[in-house]
């Protein structure tokens, strides 16, 4: 049977395509600098600057461009050649005496078999966390107790995964052969059983192509047992009594990471054959790639993709990567987009004037694909948590009070512009003042974050979320009539009054209390719905609260 292409062998595909279009080009370009090279030499002085400087800005596209495309030897060379013609330059005038030298050089340079020089680029690439198609999360559970599993069992089950439980090591690897979850949760002690937990895992992570994020639960609080659950991989720790909310809390965290959007990427670079390749790189790394050739278009091209990072060549035409990155910083909606420059540039005084006027990093031609994913995705990674811990609550992770009240104005003018209806609801955690005054603080913010995990398990990705302030929450729920937005909603109101949190050596339970406002009712304005959804609430509140209106 033929082997079926793969992603990893379409992507070394097109970056052979790629190398082979270059060496054409390389096939065209060289005649021409050995051309050039020659009439340098017949030249008067002020032409032959002029000259020499078309030669260099040739110079150090290839010094940046052939190594990338494994031409190491034709970048080196290039370089070499560059830093001469630009010493002269800078100095305003060409040393006679080592001109000859200098055409003879490049014209061996441009005489050179592009065929035989090419050398095989590295194509390994990190791999950075992949999205996951959306589904109900399976999780495993193995825990010799049966109640203690059981429970925690349906506890998740509210949260809207789906989890099983197992009591024997046998019975939790013939499910491991059958189906592979999202998640394990592992007990230390099993018991009667010849292995810990612990070394179970160790085992278990080793023979999975790719290790599942593990959760372990345990009466152990020790050192030495936190440190061989580092040391098997665990992303989580929780001592028995658990308090499973905030154990979701963390499963919801590991999948968070795992999940996130593709980043987006903006190239800036007139070279069309080196931005290709570059965005094909990052695509086959998971990344959304937009290139723009002419800078003029920067204004159209940063509203309307909203890059997290921009990789800007320093040297092109009418305007260079500095500049534009200047202009990139005069607009404040931009401040925090990192801006990386792309050069064959190796002088660091120059490379440090770059990222003065405006820039985060300097990344020298030629770079490995290797290098060009690491450094990207790095600086992407971090762009995206400085945005979020700005525009997301700190304690929740859901969208601050200004930012899901635009959502509100946002669905309205959508709606009335398609004719389907929108929802907004309010909710509301009841007698939240007596579980911070009989439990304190900590046990209320665990309550807050199991219903702000809950609202993001049970609700759609297309669905708004925020906390509107204290123990209320705010939800917009676009394509959604009042009465599936009812349904929805109780069902989760009856999922959270069923969670059982522990605090103190305590176990407590809390209801909440929601009210529903519809765009199927005119409001002429995001103000309005809110204050109906606002009504609702109060209503419920004082209906007997625990309830949805």
């Amino acid at each position: 049977m033929a082997e079926q292409p793969t992603a990893a062998n379409e992507l070394a595909h097109q970056l052979q395509l790629l190398s082979e279009k270059f060496a054409e080009r390389l096939a065209e370009e060289l005649p021409e600098l050995a051309s050039q090279a020659q009439r340098l030499h017949t030249a008067d002085p002020q032409t032959q600057l002029q000259q020499l400087r078309s030669l260099r800005d040739q110079l150090h596209k290839l010094a940046g461009a052939a190594g990338t495309f494994g031409f190491t030897n034709i970048g080196q060379h290039a370089h070499a050649l560059e830093q001469q013609a630009t010493h002269w330059l800078e100095n305003g005038r060409l040393n006679t005496q080592e001109l000859p030298a200098f055409i003879d050089q490049l014209q061996q340079f441009a005489t050179q078999d592009v065929q035989s020089e090419q050398t095989q680029n590295s194509p390994a690439r990190p791999k950075p966390p992949q999205k996951t198609e959306a589904h109900m999360r399976c999780i495993y559970i193995l825990e010799d107790e049966a109640s203690i599993g059981e429970n925690m069992r349906l506890t998740l089950g509210n949260f809207g995964y789906h989890a099983e439980h197992f009591s024997r090591i046998a019975d939790f690897d013939a499910a491991l052969q059958r189906r592979l979850p999202d998640a394990l949760i592992i007990d230390v002690n099993l018991g009667d059983a010849e292995q810990t937990g612990l070394a179970y895992a160790a085992t278990l992570q080793q023979r999975l192509e790719q290790p599942l994020p593990l959760l372990v639960i345990t009466t152990k609080n020790d050192f030495a047992t936190h440190l061989e659950a580092v040391r098997v991989g665990a992303m989580g720790y929780f001592t028995k009594p658990v308090d499973i909310p905030q154990l979701e809390n963390r499963l919801e965290r590991c999948f968070a990471h795992q999940q996130g959007e593709p980043y987006r990427v903006l190239i800036v670079d007139d070279d069309r054959d080196l931005a290709s390749r570059y965005s094909l790189v990052l695509r086959g790394a998971n990344m959304q790639v937009e290139v723009l050739e002419n800078p003029a278009d920067i204004f159209a091209a940063m509203s309307r993709f909203n890059p997290e990072v921009v990789l800007l060549d320093v040297n092109m035409p009418d305007c260079t990567g500095p500049e534009l990155a200047q202009i990139i910083r005069f607009n404040d909606d931009w401040l925090r987009v990192p801006i990386i420059y792309l050069s064959a540039e190796t002088d660091i005084t120059r490379q440090m004037k770059a990222l003065i006027k405006a820039g985060d990093d300097f990344v020298t031609k030629p770079i490995s694909d290797n290098a060009l994913v690491t450094t990207v995705f790095s600086r992407a990674q971090r762009a995206r948590l400085l945005s979020v811990a700005l525009s997301r609550d700190s304690l929740t992770g859901l969208l601050k009070h200004a930012d899901i009240k635009e959502q509100v104005g946002i669905e309205l003018e959508r709606a009335q512009r398609s004719g389907k209806p929108a929802s907004v609801a309010m909710l509301d955690i009841d007698f939240f003042k007596k579980v911070n005054d009989s439990y304190g603080h900590v046990a209320g913010d665990n309550v807050i974050r199991a219903l702000a995990n809950l609202l993001r398990q049970r609700l759609r990705r297309v669905d708004s979320l925020g906390r509107y302030g204290g123990e209320e929450f705010l939800v917009v729920l676009p394509d959604c009539p009042a009465d599936q937005a009812l349904i929805v909603l109780d069902e989760i109101r009856q999922r959270f009054a069923e969670l059982h949190f522990i605090a103190g050596g305590s176990e407590f339970s809390v209801t909440l209390s929601a009210g529903i406002a519809s765009t199927e009712q005119e409001a002429n304005d995001a103000g309005e719905l809110l204050e109906r959804a606002d009504r609702a609430l109060y209503a419920a509140k004082h209906g007997g609260r625990n309830q949805v209106r």
